[in-house]
């Protein structure tokens, strides 16, 4: 590994280090983060990209662009993923997870990415709902961190391939 590539790795473990939740936090603080993540699993960021049909000012063609942006980022997440096979920090590191953990590769995180893409596809038909539309996305992947699946990294390159995935899809 490259020294650029070892520093960069000390620096996000580090980062994790000082974010990830222990199992001794608070029980209200857990579940409000698990509850956040939980937003970008495919159940949630699906549902949320069918609701499109149904909401006022939404239409098919949103749900579908929406979908299919979800569609592609997460292609992109899991080819990366096997490619490069980064450990979940619970393997690293000395902690948990403080919930269950979808598969054993931790980078690019596909929660940001799911929830990053669902902002993004829903943002670009509804421009008023853009900030709150990306803070929630921006948690979504900070969540990631707080409960122990993903580094810091992880989760940027997961909002990265999103953003980078928008442009064929709304472009």
């Amino acid at each position: 590994m490259s020294p650029w590539l070892i520093r960069l790795d000390a620096r996000d473990r580090a980062w994790f280090a000082r974010l990830a939740l222990t199992s001794g936090t608070a029980r209200s603080r857990r579940r409000f983060w698990t509850s956040l993540t939980h937003l970008g699993g495919a159940r949630a960021s699906i549902g949320l990209a069918l609701t499109q049909v149904f909401v006022p000012g939404g239409s098919m063609a949103i749900a579908w662009r929406t979908l299919c942006l979800l569609g592609l980022s997460h292609l992109v997440v899991q080819l990366i993923k096997r490619s490069v096979g980064r450990p979940r920090p619970t393997v690293r590191e000395s902690c948990g997870a403080l919930v269950l953990i979808p598969d054993r590769f931790s980078f690019p995180s596909g929660h940001a990415c799911a929830a990053m893409a669902l902002a993004i596809g829903v943002a670009s038909a509804v421009p008023a709902l853009t900030v709150p539309l990306l803070i929630v996305a921006l948690l979504v992947g900070f969540s990631r961190v707080m409960l122990g699946v993903h580094y810091p990294g992880d989760v940027l390159m997961g909002q990265a391939i999103a953003l980078l995935s928008a442009y064929p899809i709304l472009g």
